[in-house]
Parts: C-alpha cells; sequence; structure tokens
C-alpha cells in the first residue's frame, strides 16, 4: 500500500509564498505520476500540477510562472513551491499517486491566501 502525507499548507498574505511538500510511503516512488490538486469551497477538485516518472511537468494555467512541482526520487518525496499567491488560490491542497489503474490521496492540507 501507498501512504501519503502532505504538510506546509498555511495562512499566507496575498504575494506571498508558501512550500507544501507530500512524502510517499511504499514501493516504487519513481514509476508514480504525482500530482497536486486542489479543491475550493463549492467547487470540484482541479489539477494544479504534476510531475511524471521521467520528470515532465504540467501546469494548470491558472498557476503557471507562479508554481513549481519537483519530486525527489531518492527522498520519495514531491514538492509544490507556491509564489505570488492570490486569494483565489486558497483550497485544500491535496497529493495524489497514480500508476497505471492504482490511484493514492493525501488527507489533504489547507491553503489561505488572505489579508
Amino acid at each position: 500500500q501507498v501512504r501519503l502525507v502532505e504538510s506546509g499548507g498555511g495562512l499566507v498574505q496575498p504575494g506571498g509564498s508558501l512550500r507544501l511538500s507530500c512524502v510517499f510511503s511504499g514501493w516504487f516512488f519513481s514509476n508514480y505520476v504525482m500530482t497536486w490538486y486542489r479543491q475550493a469551497p463549492g467547487k470540484e477538485r482541479e489539477l494544479v500540477a504534476a510531475t511524471t516518472d521521467g520528470g515532465d511537468t504540467n501546469y494548470a494555467d491558472s498557476v503557471k510562472g507562479r508554481y513549481t512541482i519537483s519530486r525527489d526520487n531518492a527522498k520519495a518525496t514531491v514538492t509544490l513551491q507556491m509564489n505570488s499567491l492570490k486569494p483565489e488560490d486558497t483550497a485544500v491542497y491535496y497529493c495524489n499517486a497514480r500508476k497505471q489503474q492504482l490511484q493514492f490521496w493525501g488527507q489533504g492540507t489547507q491553503v489561505t491566501v488572505s489579508s
């Protein structure tokens, strides 16, 4: 089984930065596509950023140029550096691990952007 634990959320002012981390417990982390999703109140969960097992990355248009996803296969960790945060970035952020038909979710971490 795979367990994902997110950390790094919190309250930040507009324009500020946060760094989210997701620690993967299980086997063969490097074979998984790792993705950050977010879900704001009253909205559907949406893809924020993803990194493939080959290291390619993909971002939602709303975060391009502000967010950076990275993975450390040796530490089985994926991080999301979030800069220039906006109030509309407020959401619960979830870490997701996917390999073929297998998919696992973390519990989520709250990010609130407010003055």
